[in-house]
This record gives C-alpha cells, structure tokens and sequence, in this order.
C-alpha cells in the first residue's frame, strides 16, 4: 500500500512537473519567458496537482471505483469541470491584479488576455488537461484493481484446490489405512509372502496418493498402474466379494487424464457398490480411445444415492478438475438396472 502511495505521488510529480515545462516551452516558442509565464505555468501545475489530489481522495474515500464505469466517469467528468473552473479562479483574479499593478509582464499589453473568451479557452485547455490526468490514474486503478482480483482469484482458487486435495488424502488415508493394516495384521502370520506383497502395494497406493496428484495430468498407463496398486489392497479386505472385470483398448493407453480421476472412480464403485451389497459383486472397468477423446466406464452394482452424490468430495473434486482442463471433460453417473456406470470424457 505504502509502496503504491509512494509510486502515484512520484508519477503526479513527474506529470504535473512535465506540464509546467511544456508551458514554458511554448511561452519561449511564442516569444520569451516572462515573469508571468512563470507565474501561470507554475501556479497552474499547483492547483492542478492540488485538485488531483482531493479528486483521488474524494474518490477513494467513497469508492468510486465500486459503482461501474459509466458513473465513476460521470463523477470524474464533474471533478474536471469543477477542479478547472477552481484552479482558473484561484489564478487569474490575483494574476489580473498583479498584471495591472505592473508587478509580473505578461506581454505588451497585460490585461488584454482577460477577456470572457480567452478565459474561456484557458478555462478549456485546463479542463483538457486535468481529464488526460484523471484518465490515465484512473486507468492506472483500474489495471491495478484488476491486477489485484486476479491475483487473488488465483490464490483462492489455489486454496480450493489445495483444500480439496488434502480432502481426498484424509478421506483416503483413515479408512482404507486402517482396513489395510487390519488384513496385514491378519496375514503376516498365515501367508508372508502376500503380506509382502500387501505392504509394497500400500506403499505404492499411498506414495501415488501423495505425489502422483500434484501432476497436471498423467497417462492412462500410469493411472492403470495406481488402480492396479489400489485394487489389489482391497481384494485382501474383500476377498471373493470383488470381482475386477477390466477392457481397456492399446491405443488409450498413452492419452491423458487428470491424476487420480480413475482411481477415484474405483473407490467410488467399491465404498457404495461392492461393501453395501450382499455377497459383493462385480466392478468392471472399460477404457477407450474414441479419436481425440478418452472415454472411460467404470460399473459397479448399487444405486445413485442422491445425497452421496450431492457431498461426495471425491466426484465434486473430480468435476472440478474435469470443469477446468483445457479443454474441458465430461463426467456423468447413470443407473443401469441394479447397477451404476460412471462416465467420463475427456478430449486430448
């Protein structure tokens, strides 16, 4: 703010210290610098800087800049009018006096540039001026302002998604850890070599759930890799109870997909398809390549539960991300009979 503070008065001072020149200037180009060039180029620069200043407070304190373009340029159009006809009010009574005194030369005839026109066209050209100010600070606002909100938009936005991700990771970890280190505890007497295995799996899961979500996106190789890694966990928790029915087409197995995104969908089909239903059933999962689009089916017996659906972070998350890529993918739950099939599209 302060640095902001310090950058507006140092850019006022080189403007305004600009238009006093530029009116020197042309009094030299017409003839010489007179004494009361020097007043009015001076004395202008003042009041303008001046009625800038209070313009900017006034518009500040009342935030102008909330209200919309058409209304903030109505109140600065007023401020010009009123700025200007102040500053030629505040300079040309005790210039007039002083001219006729003798005490600044303003040329051969020194009362001879106060008639009612020429005080109208100073009246304009200081006008003129005084709006070039008001624009370009209020362009220089606004450019900041919008600056500022995209920033900040960005950090929220980053938050979110941040927020989210550490969502799914405690979502993932309590339950699934806990149900993990149950079964290993179970087999680590019976059968060492799969509690072995079960150990390196969950390694596996839990280090892709950390890491592989930071990535923008990834292949479907690589994410048939986390279901793999996950599927294998649960089949030790479930047993017979979960049936994996897997087509997935070669050629798909290079595009893209957000992290996560299929292995979410296979949490979703056994947290509310395979543990609630009786004697378990079957997931089956389908990968495509259909041109430049990924298409991705993943069934699972059960119903749509309006409410799971509503608060589920897990799919909220994923449409999300599917909302923001470029360009965007589709997600969609369906109810087939007694089953349910995730569907998801997504253009490469």
């Amino acid at each position: 703010m302060l640095r902001n503070t310090t950058r507006s008065a140092l850019i006022d001072a080189a403007f305004w210290t600009g238009y006093c020149a530029f009116n020197l200037s042309m009094s030299a180009a017409f003839g010489r610098i007179t004494s009361g060039a020097w007043v009015i180029a001076v004395g202008l620069a003042v009041e303008l800087w001046i009625a800038g200043r209070v313009m900017r407070a006034i518009a500040q304190r009342r935030h102008w800049f909330e209200l919309g373009p058409l209304r903030l340029a109505a109140r600065l159009f007023a401020c010009v009018v009123i700025g200007s006809g102040l500053a030629q009010l505040a300079l040309v009574p005790p210039l007039w006096v002083a001219a006729k005194w003798n005490w600044v030369y303003l040329g051969p005839d020194n009362t001879a540039g106060f008639a009612w026109p020429m005080l109208l066209m100073y009246w304009a050209q200081t006008a003129v001026i005084l709006a070039l100010w008001a624009a370009l600070w209020s362009w220089t606002v606004a450019m900041r302002r919008y600056r500022e909100g995209e920033i900040a938009r960005l950090n929220a936005e980053s938050l979110r998604h941040a927020s989210e991700l550490d969502a799914l990771r405690a979502r993932l970890n309590p339950h699934f850890v806990f149900n993990a280190l149950n079964n290993l505890r179970a087999l680590i007497n019976e059968d060492t070599e799969r509690a072995r295995e079960l150990v390196t799996r969950l390694s596996s899961t839990l280090r892709h759930a950390l890491d592989h979500s930071q990535r923008e996106s990834v292949s479907v190789a690589e994410e048939l890799s986390v279901v793999d890694d996950y599927l294998a966990v649960e089949s030790v928790h479930y047993e017979d109870r979960l049936r994996v029915v897997r087509d997935v087409d070669p050629a798909a197995l290079d595009l893209r997909l957000p992290p996560m995104a299929l292995q979410l969908l296979v949490e979703n089909a056994i947290k509310h398809g395979i543990a609630r239903t009786p004697g378990g059933g079957e997931l089956s999962l389908r990968v495509r390549a259909d041109g430049a689009r990924l298409r991705i089916e993943v069934a699972n017996p059960g119903r749509i539960e309006a409410e799971s659906v509503r608060r589920g972070v897990g799919l909220a998350y994923l449409r999300t991300r599917l909302a923001h890529a470029s360009p965007p993918g589709a997600f969609e739950l369906r109810q087939h009979g007694a089953r349910v099939t995730a569907h998801m599209e997504i253009s490469q």
